[in-house]
């Protein structure tokens, strides 16, 4: 089966590389020069805390939409000057306002990003970016220059939209093509009833244990005593938490450095934004059984 053509004429960039490798240098630089503060600014920016969701395709939709109602106002008060254009001209910088904090979220998801899933990333950033700078020279026109500047200012918004739309394309493929930023758990199938993880003696103090539940991969470890599993696919991107660290309660995901509650599976640190689906552990005559806690309908 043939490449798709948009994999295959993204791969043929090969300049997208090292401008990908450069751009997450810069921001895991600056990330880390913000000291403590910056892993939260990062777990914001991610939807990590709070949202739980990725935070980038939450806010995209109000700057495409709010360009797209612009033009459609400008255009009819190009074509009937009676209706003025301040109701475009502001619409234009809602978009421009929002379009710069949906730039900084989409930046901090690239940093987790490799190979082809980089270089799609990086090609809808630069595309985004372009319509985005189209945009702000087109309001600079609109507010500090005369009204017979106007239909250039038109000209520039219309083209930054249309840039906008052929970005949106790339971002759809990095998402739905590629499944960035998607919870690797959503289609989870493991034991609904209490299936056997192994004896007792199987799951030391502080140890990572891989095991297999009914087909499932799940690690489990010991803290103070009490049993905790989780599944063992990183909701983020795949990873094996099994081969991860152990800190207390806390497991690392060796991949990106996403950090779960063993306990209860949720988030402590970004990228993943998703929690880890736990299990319910019972420990019975020398004989561990986990089931599901939520399975998935």
């Amino acid at each position: 089966m043939a490449e798709p053509w948009f994999d295959r004429l993204v791969r043929s960039q090969g300049w997208l590389d090292p401008v990908g490798g450069f751009v997450q240098a810069s921001l895991k630089s600056t990330f880390a020069a913000l000291g403590p503060p910056g892993g939260s600014v990062r777990d914001l920016l991610h939807g990590s805390k709070g949202l739980g969701h990725p935070l980038h395709p939450a806010i995209t939709d109000l700057p495409l939409g709010a360009w797209a109602a612009g033009a459609a106002l400008d255009y009819a008060a190009h074509f009937d000057p009676r209706l003025g254009t301040q109701a475009g001209d502001v619409a234009l910088a809602v978009g421009l306002l929002v379009g710069v904090a949906a730039a900084l979220t989409g930046l901090t998801d690239s940093q987790d990003t490799f190979g082809q899933e980089l270089r799609v990333n990086m090609l809808h950033g630069l595309t985004m970016t372009l319509a985005l700078l189209l945009m702000a020279a087109s309001l600079g026109l609109r507010w500090w220059s005369s009204f017979a500047w106007h239909p250039l200012a038109l000209g520039l918004s219309t083209a930054g939209l249309a840039v906008a739309m052929a970005g949106m394309y790339a971002g759809g493929h990095l998402t739905f093509g590629l499944g960035t930023m998607v919870n690797r758990s959503a289609f989870l199938s493991g034991p609904t009833s209490f299936t056997s993880l192994g004896r007792s003696s199987d799951f030391p103090e502080g140890v990572l244990c891989p095991v297999d539940a009914g087909g499932m991969r799940v690690v489990v470890a010991r803290v103070q005593g009490q049993l905790c599993a989780l599944s063992a696919v990183c909701s983020h991107a795949g990873g094996p938490l099994a081969e991860g660290r152990l800190e207390g309660s806390w497991v690392t995901c060796p991949w990106h450095g996403s950090q779960f509650d063993l306990k209860d599976g949720r988030v402590l640190r970004g990228p993943a934004t998703f929690p880890q689906p736990p299990l319910v552990v019972r420990e019975r005559d020398g004989i561990v059984e986990g089931r599901l806690a939520h399975p998935v309908p």
